[in-house]
């Protein structure tokens, strides 16, 4: 199959500087609508990957995501929310961007063209045979990517992607391939707008999934979370009410002695 890049071609709609605000939103809606339907289509191909991730971290593997871009910010930042969510340490869940922390603001001039670059980045955070290294890039051929991607393979390294083309060098290259085929962007070749949205959306499936098959979820309750701020202490000791006969201001010391809903929880229910 001749690779070709859906995610390149011209926009459905012309004149796109002459339509009103309306127009435009209403237009962008429905494309957006379109996402969670390639989504769906790919659903096997996540679920390989995912049952993949859980064997590899019940054996004390990490998650990478490496990427450049707009791809690379969606990978730091589901990484950045699974510790305060799912309460796990921060190492578990790794975002790795090329050009480093600072492109997470500011793009980094020809950063994503260096196909050696991620496999020193990955290294620098002792990747292993344990871990699984998930490539990130909507078009599906972004050297730094693809480059750590193989430089996995070679070691051994389990390999995940999530692309926005069909049959791209990328999915080629990764040993548990993510298609999402959204198709041309609203505005020609912008990327980050549905290709995003669905790179996002799974992102957002591989980790939950991952982190509820791993324990960290009980009933439909986030019980390792993080308690950072007055909202999230709040959510913690109704989540108590809901378990076990107690008051809020029970609940709340319970809370603030053991310092985790599941903990408190598990004491209460022990005695």
């Amino acid at each position: 199959m001749t690779f070709k890049k859906t995610t390149e071609q011209s926009s459905k709609y012309e004149h796109l500087e002459k339509m009103s605000v309306q127009e435009l939103l209403s237009n962008i809606n429905q494309e957006d609508k379109t996402v969670p339907l390639a989504v769906e289509k790919a659903l096997p191909q996540i679920k390989t990957l995912v049952t993949e991730i859980v064997a590899k971290m019940k054996l004390g593997g990490r998650l990478f995501y490496i990427g450049a871009g707009t791809s690379g910010r969606l990978g730091i930042l589901d990484a950045s929310e699974c510790p305060p969510t799912f309460g796990v340490p921060a190492e578990m869940v790794n975002g790795i961007i090329a050009g480093g922390d600072k492109a997470i603001r500011r793009a980094v001039e020809n950063a994503e063209d260096d196909a050696n670059q991620a496999w020193i980045d990955l290294k620098a955070l002792n990747v292993n045979e344990n871990d699984v290294v998930i490539g990130i890039a909507a078009s599906g051929t972004t050297p730094y990517v693809i480059g750590g991607l193989q430089a996995c393979n070679e070691n051994n390294i389990t390999t995940g992607s999530i692309s926005c083309n069909a049959g791209s060098p990328l999915s080629q290259t990764a040993k548990f391939p993510i298609e999402v085929v959204v198709g041309p962007e609203f505005v020609t070749g912008s990327s980050r707008m549905k290709a995003g949205t669905a790179q996002k959306l799974v992102l957002n499936m591989i980790s939950t999934a991952t982190m509820i098959q791993l324990g960290k979820v009980k009933g439909n309750k986030m019980v390792d979370m993080q308690l950072s701020n007055s909202k999230l202490i709040d959510r913690g000791v109704k989540m108590i009410m809901g378990e076990i006969p107690v008051t809020y201001e029970v609940a709340a010391k319970l809370l603030e002695k053991y310092g985790s809903v599941r903990k408190a929880v598990n004491f209460y229910q022990s005695k």
